[in-house]
This record gives structure tokens, sequence and C-alpha cells, in this order.
């Protein structure tokens, strides 16, 4: 699970990911399909300081979703990435854990 900018809640679940609304005592609210993966199941989730999410899809590298929903993008990796972490001294190095290779790429 991952919390976005405005601070509703992700949560990945095999093909899709759901977006949750977190009212202000805590319970969760509606929620609605925020995207679906067509090439295999999503893993590790995690949101960037610009509110875009990251997703891990097994099988078809990492996806990277605009707040709004829309895929802006993939990442293609050789191998099927199961964790990504974002680190580095600006938070802007995106670190991708797969079956073969610990794998690093550096973000405007």
């Amino acid at each position: 699970m991952v919390f976005s900018l405005d601070e509703s809640l992700s949560d990945s679940r095999a093909t899709h990911i759901r977006e949750l609304t977190v009212r202000d005592d805590g319970s969760i609210g509606a929620d609605r399909v925020f995207a679906t993966c067509r090439s295999g199941t999503f893993d590790t989730i995690r949101s960037d300081a610009g509110g875009r999410l990251w997703a891990a899809a097994m099988g078809g590298g990492v996806h990277c979703y605009d707040p709004d929903g829309t895929l802006l993008g993939r990442l293609l990796v050789p191998d099927v990435v199961a964790n990504i972490r974002f680190g580095g001294p600006k938070r802007n190095r995106l670190f991708l854990a797969a079956d073969t290779a610990l794998y690093s790429v550096v973000l405007a």
C-alpha cells in the first residue's frame, strides 16, 4: 500500500491497482480501479515527490502513472522486477530488484 500526495491510498491486487479514499476519521471510503496491468501482475507500488505512482509489473517492467491514472510510460527491464524503491540524496534514483540483477535509474 502507498499513500499519494492527496493522502488517498493505493493498493495493488493481482492485475490492477485500486485507489481508496481515506476519510478524516481514518476509515476507508470509496474506491476505484486506478490502473490495470496488461503484462502480468503488479507487485510493489511507490509514489514519487511529483505524485506519480510507480508500479513493478511482474514481467512488464516498471509502469509510471500520472495521479489521474494515465499511464505515462514504462521502463522495460530484461528481468522480472518484483520490488522498487526510491533513494539517493535527492530521492530521484529508482532502484529495481529483479530476478537476476539490481538496477538503478536516475530520474529527472
